[in-house]
């Protein structure tokens, strides 16, 4: 998918070799001080394949928050180094390895995908280099794997699908059909909604993540007609997915969901999604001032809505901003850094935020539904309040170094 220019970054060349695009300013030449020199970001998301419209959001929030900050984190200018990891953990590995030793980047930033994070995880961090992860948040990192050297401005995966679970629980529906995809994540998705449903999982089934054709999945469904389905498809599968249940007829069925239905993949899905539910904690329609300026920008810029990987991209910058400008730019001292990444000291376009003991965001989360807006477009709505300042379930086990 070819990069959309926007005013404000000038676009570079592509890195020999990396397969990565170099977004920056003019250069800053450093001259005595490493502090002068323009701080590099390598950006990790997903640019080909069925699921690219997930990492276009990723990567257009993070340059939504780099224009709003001038193209500096706390005053130092900024390159950013856009890696397409294309699904593929090996080939993320090979490139983000080229990022940290050949172009010495500061930060890794971004990954949708929970496989392409475990896969990338530990050359980052054991370079001693900060990884935030703007959407993929895998429970393997949030207890006992938990690391100093990582912090996620999403969620623990098990939160938001925790949120389907009480949904379900409180509209006392009894029997539901578990669907997702076969990967960390998807087994995540399934163990956060039980942990709140205390129904019956009439059928329990894990796809491929190149699965698009649900035809069976759906006729198991109609035979065993649930009081409602629960699934979690991303990207591609989700557009797929929602498409064939409502031309299967299943609509009567209430479509329980996350990150299947989203700004993401709204605009393929269109009507076949309106009114179907999604669980999140960040939706286009929240009230404060941040997100209002965050979706007003990016519309008018990238002419899209913003989905939650865009939204949690953008408060990635705003978060590294806070911190660089705590150390004074300075990245010398880890412990200070590390610090001063997690006193999350800005304004999220969530509301309440900050990090638990695990560095995993304590924050709200929403039962959401899709909606067709006044002007045609599709997004997703806040419905009502799920879990309020929740810390996900690891936590407790997570026994994070004071000091690194």
């Amino acid at each position: 998918m070819a990069f959309q220019d926007n005013p404000g970054f000038a676009r570079r060349t592509l890195l020999a070799g990396g397969g990565a695009a170099v977004l920056a300013a003019p250069a800053v030449h450093a001259q005595g001080s490493a502090a002068s020199a323009p701080i590099k970001i390598g950006l990790v998301a997903v640019l080909t394949g069925p699921a690219a419209s997930l990492g276009t959001h990723l990567r257009d929030g993070w340059m939504l928050g780099m224009r709003h900050l001038d193209t500096k984190l706390g005053g130092r200018r900024v390159e950013t180094i856009v890696i397409d990891d294309e699904l593929r953990p090996d080939v993320a590995v090979t490139k983000v390895r080229a990022a940290l030793e050949r172009d010495k980047v500061d930060f890794v930033v971004g990954v949708v995908f929970s496989n392409i994070l475990g896969a990338i995880i530990r050359p980052v961090t054991d370079s001693g280099t900060f990884l935030i992860s703007t959407n993929a948040g895998p429970s393997t990192l949030a207890g006992r794997g938990c690391s100093p050297y990582f912090f996620t401005t999403s969620y623990n995966n098990d939160q938001v699908h925790s949120v389907m679970g009480q949904v379900a629980q409180d509209s006392n529906y009894r029997r539901v059909f578990v669907l997702t995809p076969n990967y960390q994540a998807g087994r995540d998705a399934v163990a956060g909604f039980k942990s709140k449903f205390q129904g019956t999982v009439v059928d329990e089934v894990y796809v491929p993540l190149t699965q698009m054709d649900f035809s069976a999945e759906l006729a198991k469904i109609a035979s065993l007609r649930p009081d409602a389905v629960f699934t979690f498809m991303p990207g591609g599968l989700g557009v797929n997915l929602v498409k064939q249940y409502r031309q299967a007829g299943l609509a009567t069925i209430p479509f329980l969901s996350t990150f299947t239905v989203d700004e993401a993949t709204l605009p393929a899905q269109g009507e076949a999604a309106l009114g179907f539910y999604a669980a999140a904690s960040w939706a286009p329609n929240m009230d404060n001032p941040a997100n209002q300026a965050f979706v007003r920008d990016f519309e008018g810029v990238y002419n899209y809505v913003p989905a939650s990987y865009a939204a949690q991209s953008y408060d990635a910058a705003r978060l590294l901003d806070s911190a660089v400008k705590k150390v004074g730019g300075n990245f010398t001292d880890k412990n200070a850094l590390r610090n001063a990444i997690a006193a999350a000291d800005f304004q999220s376009v969530r509301g309440p935020f900050r990090f638990g003991i695990n560095q995993y965001p304590v924050q709200d989360f929403w039962q959401l539904q899709v909606a067709r807006r006044p002007d045609g477009r599709f997004q997703t709505e806040t419905v009502r309040k799920v879990l309020s300042a929740n810390i996900d379930p690891w936590a407790p086990e997570c026994r994070m170094p004071v000091r690194i």
